[in-house]
């Protein structure tokens, strides 16, 4: 479950992805003004660690999957976004998710056990929280025969093809930050929003 609050950021998301797409090398977008598409998050059991990816369309209708996760510290060796103040919870580290072993261990096990996004719920002071729906769906394929590894170091490489390959306890993961739209030919996460959908990772 996660579990969002209706608070002020600053500097906000919107104004974080532009300036860190830029910096990318994924990014092929003339100027960093992008049209958000929607997120998904995934848990961190320790409960420490928001997981979230972005969906963003540029001005040339290039969809890109930006992967994100926030922190309370700073993340030893981990690809900073930036920081951002929180209203409710404070200050915030923003780290590029692919060099966070917390969230490729759970994109590891959403894959490997055929999972999903968590479910999304609003706090709300002195009630249960309520239940909204996500904007974009993912489902894992399931792997046989693959055991997920604790994941304490990872080595995370950008390549050319808009893609970063992550290796950890022998596994590669590759992260397509341009979603492609193929069949799945082995273990992978598959996603879909509105308007659109592909396959956002694969193990190999």
């Amino acid at each position: 479950m996660a579990l969002l609050y209706d608070a002020e950021l600053s500097p906000t998301k919107s104004r974080l992805l532009r300036d860190w797409l830029p910096r990318t090398s994924f990014y092929r977008g003339g100027d960093s003004d992008v049209d958000r598409l929607g997120a998904f998050r995934f848990d961190d059991p320790a409960g420490e660690v928001g997981i979230e990816t972005h969906l963003v369309r540029d001005t040339q209708g290039v969809v890109y999957q930006v992967p994100w996760t926030y922190r309370s510290a700073p993340l030893p060796d981990g690809r900073s976004v930036g920081e951002t103040e929180h209203s409710v919870l404070g200050h915030r580290f923003v780290y590029d998710a692919t060099t966070d072993p917390v969230y490729v261990r759970q994109l590891l096990v959403t894959i490997c056990s055929g999972g999903s996004e968590a479910e999304h719920y609003v706090h709300v002071d002195g009630g249960k929280p309520r239940k909204v729906a996500g904007t974009v769906r993912v489902r894992g394929s399931g792997a046989e025969g693959i055991e997920v590894p604790a994941v304490t170091t990872i080595d995370a490489t950008d390549e050319s093809d808009s893609r970063t390959h992550i290796g950890t306890a022998g596994i590669t993961i590759v992260v397509h930050h341009l979603p492609t739209v193929v069949e799945l030919a082995g273990p992978g996460l598959m996603g879909t929003w509105e308007g659109g959908g592909g396959v956002l990772a694969t193990i190999c």
